[in-house]
Protein backbone atom coordinates (compact mmCIF):
# COMPACT_ATOMS: atom_id res chain seq x y z
CA UNK A 1 0.00 0.00 0.00
CA UNK A 2 1.74 3.44 -1.00
CA UNK A 3 2.55 5.60 2.21
CA UNK A 4 -0.10 7.75 3.09
CA UNK A 5 0.99 11.61 1.91
CA UNK A 6 -2.55 13.47 2.06
CA UNK A 7 -5.72 12.92 4.86
CA UNK A 8 -9.09 14.11 3.90
CA UNK A 9 -11.77 14.81 6.39
CA UNK A 10 -15.58 14.63 6.11
CA UNK A 11 -16.60 17.09 8.04
CA UNK A 12 -20.64 16.30 8.96
CA UNK A 13 -20.74 13.12 11.92
CA UNK A 14 -16.84 12.87 11.79
CA UNK A 15 -16.12 16.64 13.32
CA UNK A 16 -20.04 17.74 14.18
CA UNK A 17 -22.53 15.86 14.72
CA UNK A 18 -25.29 16.67 12.97
CA UNK A 19 -28.97 15.85 14.24
CA UNK A 20 -31.98 17.02 11.97
CA UNK A 21 -34.64 16.05 14.91
CA UNK A 22 -33.05 17.96 17.49
CA UNK A 23 -34.50 20.77 15.83
CA UNK A 24 -37.80 19.38 15.37
CA UNK A 25 -38.72 18.13 18.88
CA UNK A 26 -40.84 21.35 19.67
CA UNK A 27 -42.49 21.84 16.83
CA UNK A 28 -43.25 18.15 16.06
CA UNK A 29 -43.87 16.88 19.66
CA UNK A 30 -44.48 13.13 18.67
CA UNK A 31 -41.80 11.21 17.68
CA UNK A 32 -43.91 9.14 15.20
CA UNK A 33 -45.41 11.90 13.46
CA UNK A 34 -41.66 13.17 13.22
CA UNK A 35 -40.56 10.60 11.49
CA UNK A 36 -43.48 10.38 9.08
CA UNK A 37 -42.47 14.31 8.51
CA UNK A 38 -39.08 13.50 8.11
CA UNK A 39 -39.56 10.15 6.09
CA UNK A 40 -42.04 11.79 3.37
CA UNK A 41 -41.32 15.87 3.23
CA UNK A 42 -37.60 16.99 4.62
CA UNK A 43 -36.24 13.80 2.95
CA UNK A 44 -32.72 12.83 3.14
CA UNK A 45 -33.04 12.78 -0.89
CA UNK A 46 -34.25 16.74 -0.85
CA UNK A 47 -31.65 17.66 1.43
CA UNK A 48 -29.04 16.39 -0.55
CA UNK A 49 -29.57 18.37 -3.31
CA UNK A 50 -28.76 21.24 -1.60
CA UNK A 51 -26.04 20.00 -0.67
CA UNK A 52 -25.57 19.72 -4.30
CA UNK A 53 -26.08 23.51 -4.82
CA UNK A 54 -30.28 23.93 -5.04
CA UNK A 55 -30.91 27.33 -3.44
CA UNK A 56 -33.38 27.02 -0.46
CA UNK A 57 -35.92 28.99 -1.76
CA UNK A 58 -36.33 26.39 -4.32
CA UNK A 59 -36.55 23.55 -2.19
CA UNK A 60 -38.85 24.98 0.23
CA UNK A 61 -40.78 25.58 -2.96
CA UNK A 62 -40.88 22.51 -4.15
CA UNK A 63 -41.97 21.04 -1.47
CA UNK A 64 -44.82 23.46 -0.38
CA UNK A 65 -46.52 23.15 -3.81
CA UNK A 66 -46.98 19.70 -2.61
CA UNK A 67 -47.49 20.04 1.28
CA UNK A 68 -49.44 23.07 1.48
CA UNK A 69 -50.54 22.88 4.93
CA UNK A 70 -47.01 22.11 6.05
CA UNK A 71 -45.37 25.42 5.23
CA UNK A 72 -44.10 26.73 8.52
CA UNK A 73 -42.58 23.37 9.10
CA UNK A 74 -40.58 23.07 6.00
CA UNK A 75 -39.66 26.08 5.94
CA UNK A 76 -38.33 25.73 9.72
CA UNK A 77 -36.15 23.29 8.06
CA UNK A 78 -33.73 26.04 6.99
CA UNK A 79 -34.73 28.55 10.19
CA UNK A 80 -34.05 26.07 12.95
CA UNK A 81 -30.49 25.05 10.71
CA UNK A 82 -27.77 25.90 13.37
CA UNK A 83 -29.63 23.48 16.04
CA UNK A 84 -29.29 20.60 13.99
CA UNK A 85 -25.60 20.94 14.98
CA UNK A 86 -25.88 19.76 18.67
CA UNK A 87 -22.03 19.75 19.52
CA UNK A 88 -18.21 18.90 18.15
CA UNK A 89 -16.98 15.75 18.24
CA UNK A 90 -14.04 16.55 20.17
CA UNK A 91 -11.84 13.13 19.62
CA UNK A 92 -11.95 13.68 16.18
CA UNK A 93 -11.03 17.57 16.72
CA UNK A 94 -8.16 16.91 18.84
CA UNK A 95 -6.53 14.15 16.09
CA UNK A 96 -7.42 16.87 13.04
CA UNK A 97 -5.09 19.30 14.72
CA UNK A 98 -2.42 16.79 15.97
CA UNK A 99 -2.17 15.80 12.62
CA UNK A 100 -2.16 19.53 11.55
CA UNK A 101 0.50 20.23 14.20
CA UNK A 102 2.69 17.09 13.37
CA UNK A 103 2.77 18.36 9.74
CA UNK A 104 0.81 15.99 7.78
CA UNK A 105 -1.47 17.69 4.57
CA UNK A 106 -4.86 17.65 5.82
CA UNK A 107 -7.68 18.80 3.50
CA UNK A 108 -11.80 18.42 4.29
CA UNK A 109 -14.21 17.35 1.48
CA UNK A 110 -17.74 17.57 2.67
CA UNK A 111 -21.24 17.47 1.19
CA UNK A 112 -22.60 20.89 2.68
CA UNK A 113 -24.69 23.29 1.42
CA UNK A 114 -22.95 26.55 0.69
CA UNK A 115 -24.56 28.92 3.06
CA UNK A 116 -25.05 26.62 5.72
CA UNK A 117 -21.51 25.60 5.69
CA UNK A 118 -20.20 29.06 6.38
CA UNK A 119 -22.23 29.06 9.31
CA UNK A 120 -20.93 26.11 10.50
CA UNK A 121 -17.20 28.04 10.04
CA UNK A 122 -18.27 30.73 12.51
CA UNK A 123 -19.39 28.19 15.34
CA UNK A 124 -16.41 26.02 15.04
CA UNK A 125 -13.44 27.45 14.07
CA UNK A 126 -11.07 24.16 13.43
CA UNK A 127 -13.53 23.42 10.28
CA UNK A 128 -11.23 26.18 8.98
CA UNK A 129 -7.68 25.03 10.31
CA UNK A 130 -6.80 22.64 7.32
CA UNK A 131 -5.42 23.78 3.98
CA UNK A 132 -8.27 23.99 2.61
CA UNK A 133 -12.17 22.95 1.79
CA UNK A 134 -14.13 20.86 -1.14
CA UNK A 135 -18.03 21.79 -0.37
CA UNK A 136 -20.18 20.24 -3.16
CA UNK A 137 -22.40 23.11 -2.81
CA UNK A 138 -19.85 25.18 -3.86
CA UNK A 139 -19.04 22.79 -7.28
CA UNK A 140 -22.46 21.43 -7.74
CA UNK A 141 -21.07 17.97 -7.49
CA UNK A 142 -21.61 15.33 -4.41
CA UNK A 143 -19.87 12.30 -2.47
CA UNK A 144 -19.86 9.13 -3.66
CA UNK A 145 -19.74 10.61 -7.26
CA UNK A 146 -16.32 9.79 -8.58
CA UNK A 147 -16.40 13.56 -10.01
CA UNK A 148 -16.50 15.04 -6.77
CA UNK A 149 -12.80 13.00 -5.65
CA UNK A 150 -11.54 14.32 -9.08
CA UNK A 151 -12.65 18.16 -8.04
CA UNK A 152 -10.77 17.34 -4.73
CA UNK A 153 -7.17 15.69 -6.29
CA UNK A 154 -6.53 18.21 -8.82
CA UNK A 155 -7.94 21.38 -6.56
CA UNK A 156 -5.00 20.36 -3.84
CA UNK A 157 -3.06 18.54 -6.15
CA UNK A 158 -2.68 15.68 -4.28
CA UNK A 159 -2.13 12.15 -5.61
CA UNK A 160 -5.33 9.96 -5.23
CA UNK A 161 -2.72 6.34 -4.44
CA UNK A 162 -1.43 7.87 -1.51
CA UNK A 163 -4.62 10.02 -0.35
CA UNK A 164 -6.36 9.06 2.73
CA UNK A 165 -10.21 9.81 3.14
CA UNK A 166 -12.11 9.52 6.33
CA UNK A 167 -16.20 9.51 6.48
CA UNK A 168 -18.72 8.36 7.84
CA UNK A 169 -20.72 6.66 5.95
CA UNK A 170 -19.70 3.94 3.40
CA UNK A 171 -21.08 4.60 0.26
CA UNK A 172 -18.65 7.55 0.29
CA UNK A 173 -15.65 5.65 1.61
CA UNK A 174 -16.55 3.27 -1.22
CA UNK A 175 -16.53 6.21 -4.10
CA UNK A 176 -13.20 7.41 -2.76
CA UNK A 177 -11.51 3.89 -3.16
CA UNK A 178 -12.70 3.66 -6.19
CA UNK A 179 -11.60 7.00 -7.56
CA UNK A 180 -8.11 5.52 -6.32
CA UNK A 181 -8.27 6.55 -2.79
CA UNK A 182 -7.72 4.87 0.53
CA UNK A 183 -10.47 5.25 2.75
CA UNK A 184 -11.49 4.41 5.99
CA UNK A 185 -15.37 4.60 7.75
CA UNK A 186 -15.27 6.82 10.78
CA UNK A 187 -17.24 5.04 13.70
CA UNK A 188 -15.55 6.75 16.96
CA UNK A 189 -12.70 8.99 17.45
CA UNK A 190 -11.02 5.69 19.28
CA UNK A 191 -11.38 3.91 15.72
CA UNK A 192 -10.36 6.19 13.59
CA UNK A 193 -7.00 6.79 16.21
CA UNK A 194 -6.66 3.21 15.55
CA UNK A 195 -6.96 2.84 11.87
CA UNK A 196 -4.76 5.94 11.73
CA UNK A 197 -2.04 4.01 13.56
CA UNK A 198 -2.57 0.33 11.45
CA UNK A 199 -1.65 3.38 8.92
CA UNK A 200 1.40 4.07 10.45
CA UNK A 201 0.36 7.67 11.31
CA UNK A 202 0.70 7.91 15.00
CA UNK A 203 -1.64 10.50 16.96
Amino acid sequence: MTPVKHIVFDIGQVLIHYEPDAAFRELIPDAAERKWFFDNICTHEWNIEQDRGRKWADAEALLIADFPDREDHIRSFRKNWHMMITHSIDGSVTILRQLIADGHDVTMLTNFASDTLREAWERFPFLTESRGVTVSGDIGLIKPDKAIYDHHVAAFNLDPAATLFIDDSARNVAGAQEAGWQSVQFTSPEGLKADLNNLGIRI
